[in-house]
């Protein structure tokens, strides 16, 4: 087959470097960007003088030269955008999150896969080495059971116009619990706050839930004096600390597993003890997350491998972020979610009959 001929829609900064990756893959061309903003085109225009500019959305669509869009537009833009390209007969790639309903995210899913197209997210952090490590020791059990998953997402002035810190930053993380997990939280509970006479939370905690023993627990924060990106992972027999902003060594796994067991004297106290192990620094891929993100769509396009990030993984993120939603305006209480049928097909994934549907529109 011929190159796949892509479009890339929005280009601000993260369109551009989405233009940036996808440029430098030999099998796709990057043949069009699209931007109502004049000016951001003409910016791309000098860095690429070889790609066409389209300022109008429908312009793209009608190009029936045109095989797959990426979508980098604000969020309100990507159910409708998506779902356009996709009825146009377009392959999709869009930026997290997916939609802002699971209502919407479902739509998605399902007319991709009525359609026979591509639909994939770009949770790029997904695509890390670091994260893609932690992968191998889940699926290997070299952790053992998990027992918890605790992340701090901060940054300071950063605040979006037209969404929380829940939507923006917490999808990163909950993409990457659902990605290294591969379970679905039973509940959900989250609380947040308005600072500074924002009209969106700019501080956020939410916990998670699952039918193992498993607990997760997202800090996120717009307002902090520091950056942090840090995830701490709990297993039986190991323990991970994830640091994205540490240069060399952002994997460190421990060899400090726990121990329980039961006195049969007193009350049978429970003890807890300590395995002390060494600490172990991996070596990782030092390749760019989003270049390995953009691959993956262009190897989906050709039909020889499925997205790692596909529509499901898309929906399984903002069904939780949905959740949280609901939780922290119902005051912090727990969200319950219903269980979902796993399949290998996206057109079979779908919430259990029976079960409690918890939609909200923000």
């Amino acid at each position: 087959m011929s190159k796949p001929r892509i479009a890339i829609v929005g280009c601000g900064y993260w369109g551009r470097n989405l233009i940036r990756n996808f440029a430098e893959l030999r099998n796709v061309e990057v043949s069009v960007a699209c931007d109502f903003n004049l000016n951001a085109l003409a910016i791309v225009k000098r860095r690429y003088p070889a790609i066409e500019l389209e300022p109008k959305f429908q312009g793209v669509l009608d190009d029936p030269s045109i095989d797959a869009l990426v979508i980098a537009t604000p969020v309100s833009t990507h159910f409708p955008f998506a779902r356009r390209a996709l009825v146009a007969g377009k392959h999709v790639l869009v930026e997290k999150p997916m939609a802002t309903s699971s209502t919407e995210a479902l739509e998605l899913l399902e007319l991709a896969e009525r359609r026979g197209k591509i639909l994939m997210v770009d949770h790029t952090f997904v695509y890390t080495g670091a994260v893609q490590y932690a992968k191998t020791l889940v699926e290997s059990q070299q952790l053992g059971d998990l027992l918890y998953f605790d992340s701090v997402r901060l940054s300071l002035g950063f605040a979006q116009n037209e969404t929380n810190v829940l939507w923006d930053l917490g999808a990163h993380d909950f993409s990457i619990l659902s990605y290294l997990s591969d379970q679905d939280p039973v509940a959900v509970a989250a609380t947040g706050v308005r600072h500074l006479g924002s009209v969106f939370e700019n501080v956020a905690y939410v916990s998670a839930q699952f039918s193992s023993k498993l607990i997760a627990h997202f800090h996120l924060n717009w307002l902090s004096p520091v950056k942090v990106r840090r995830i701490l992972i709990g297993g039986s027999k190991k323990m991970l600390s994830y640091d994205d902003m540490e240069i060399s060594e952002k994997i460190k796994v421990y060899g400090n597993g726990l121990t329980s067991n039961l006195t049969p004297e007193g009350r049978e106290q429970l003890l807890t003890g300590y395995q002390n192990g060494d600490m172990v620094a991996p070596r990782l891929h030092t390749e760019e997350a989003l270049s390995r993100m953009a691959t993956d769509f262009a190897d989906a396009l050709y039909g020889s491998s499925r997205p790692v990030c596909d529509a499901y993984a898309g929906y399984r993120v903002v069904r939780l972020l949905e959740a949280a939603q609901r939780s922290m305006m119902q005051g912090g209480g727990p969200v319950e979610l219903p269980s979902l049928d796993h399949s290998p097909k996206a057109s079979s994934f779908r919430p259990r009959q029976g079960g409690r549907s918890f939609l909200v529109r923000r």
